[in-house]
């Protein structure tokens, strides 16, 4: 790895700071992540049922469904690809770039949010196959898988997660990089 300075204008972190932040921290701000977006949720739901007179939770389930992912598709794909950075990832000092320390187009955080659903799907797949019941039993099932998924990173030395390998981007701590006075700062 080479250490450059970034030019004038340049986007781009000193690659020895793009170390991965520790799992744990990764985590806490996944579960604040989930905290800040059930306000969102809440909101886009009752837009939702407000503008297709929705009477009953299960009426129009399906099309709520895929109003919600894709909200949360603009919502993060609008964060990471301006600054790189959630509310819940400016808390813990957490930075999306790509492989490069450059920030996201929006093409590769979409990309990104399409692979992340990796935390939840094996889990779910397997909760439905199973056949398991109950929001409790599924609750535990996804819990599991989600922490399972995370364990991953302890099998890549960057201790990426994989559906950051795949599109090519990275989870930065961005404690040390703002340190760094040569790093510019999203605008």
């Amino acid at each position: 790895m080479s250490r450059h300075a970034p030019a004038a204008g340049d986007d781009t972190i000193a690659e020895p700071t793009l170390t991965a932040p520790g799992l744990l921290r990764r985590l806490a701000a996944f579960v604040y992540e989930g905290v800040l977006l059930f306000g969102v949720l809440m909101l886009a739901g009752y837009l939702y049922a407000s503008l297709t007179q929705q009477r009953h939770a299960l009426q129009g389930k399906t099309g709520l469904q895929a109003f919600l992912f894709v909200v949360l598709g603009f919502y993060f794909t609008w964060f990471w690809s301006r600054g790189g950075q959630t509310l819940a990832m400016k808390a813990w000092h957490i930075r999306l770039v790509d492989r490069h320390g450059a920030s996201l187009s929006q093409g590769r955080a979409c990309w990104r949010y399409l692979l992340a659903w990796l935390w939840f799907v094996p889990a779910w797949a397997t909760a439905h196959f199973a056949g398991v019941q109950g929001s409790g039993s599924m609750l535990g099932i996804m819990g599991c898988g989600v922490l399972a998924y995370a364990a991953l990173v302890q099998l890549r030395p960057d201790r990426q997660f994989w559906h950051d390998v795949v599109c090519g981007t990275r989870l930065v701590d961005w404690r040390g990089a703002q340190a760094d006075s040569k790093i510019p700062t999203p605008p």
